[in-house]
């Protein structure tokens, strides 16, 4: 459980990032959970985005997602999400510090 300072500094973190989940009307698909969780191995840190066409909120799909692959929602505002896992297998230089 991530707290209010550590949540913080992680939306400050997610700010600048890109997208890299893109959840359509499909909704969550076994596809969207395993790009997921290869984002979340390469990086500990993604942002997300729920398309117009998709028939869930940013929220939905957002804790969706965590429950499937273990980690915690940061933020969803609007059509975007962002998700944090902490991932022991990166590289000390590449890893967010709480």
């Amino acid at each position: 459980m991530l707290t209010s300072k550590e949540r913080a500094k992680l939306r400050g973190l997610a700010n600048p990032l890109e997208p890299v989940i893109m959840v359509g009307k499909g909704g969550v698909t076994e596809n969207v959970i395993a790009e997921t969780r290869n984002a979340l191995n390469t990086r500990e840190l993604i942002k997300g985005r729920v398309l117009e066409s998709a028939l869930m909120t940013a929220r939905e799909v957002c804790d969706q997602l965590c429950d499937r692959v273990d980690a915690e929602g940061v933020q969803a505002i609007g059509s975007k999400f962002v998700i944090y896992k902490k991932n022991d297998d990166i590289p000390e230089e590449k890893r967010i510090r709480l």
